[in-house]
């Protein structure tokens, strides 16, 4: 009820502003009095939709808060036969053709690519690539400790607004900066919530 009363009482402040029966002071207290939004809750799960370059369907990835991390599951269609390097990209957008927008691998830690790296790996890194079968699907889940669903972690996939899947053309080799040899980007998502 209290809820409903604020709601009125702010559309009459705001009627009267507009009428010209209330001044600028007035109605700056009137929204201060006004309940505040509660800060953005953490998301258990964060399901991300694939766009190919010609903006096809490519598949999803679904991000999953579990005891250990963050479990990363990923289904292609529609990709070529073979492996393909998936990542986390820093930026929160995906321009087609190229999504070269996505900017490089998300990467706070400031390390270098792959998991096979001896000096660590970027927290946007898949510790392996996902194969894509005859009929043209693939699948594959991980738990990533790198990355967090906190809005306030430092290895949130929101920091700095956001940030974006990418699915190369083929395999990362897990080890050479900055993207493990992975070839063009022909799929990509944009992580936001």
């Amino acid at each position: 009820m209290r809820a409903g009363i604020a709601v009125v009482c702010g559309m009459a402040a705001a009627m009267m502003f507009n009428a010209g029966m209330m001044d600028g002071a007035s109605m700056k207290a009137q929204e201060a009095a006004a309940p505040m939004a509660a800060p953005a809750a953490t998301p258990k799960e964060v399901k991300v939709d694939l766009k190919s370059s010609t903006g096809a369907d490519a598949g999803t990835v679904t991000f999953k808060t579990v005891k250990k991390g963050v479990k990363v599951t990923i289904h292609l269609q529609d990709m070529a036969f073979g492996p393909h390097g998936v990542h986390i990209h820093q930026n929160a957008v995906c321009d087609a053709p190229d999504f070269k927008t996505a900017g490089g691998h998300f990467n706070p830690d400031g390390k270098h690519h792959g998991y096979m790296n001896m000096t660590g790996h970027h927290n946007g890194d898949m510790p392996s690539n996902v194969m894509v079968g005859e009929d043209h699907k693939g699948e594959a889940s991980f738990v990533l400790t790198s990355i967090s669903l906190d809005r306030n972690a430092t290895d949130s996939l929101m920091l700095n607004g956001g940030t974006s899947v990418v699915v190369h053309e083929h395999a990362d080799d897990e080890k050479t900066d900055p993207a493990g040899n992975a070839g063009n980007r022909v799929a990509c998502g944009v992580v936001k919530y």
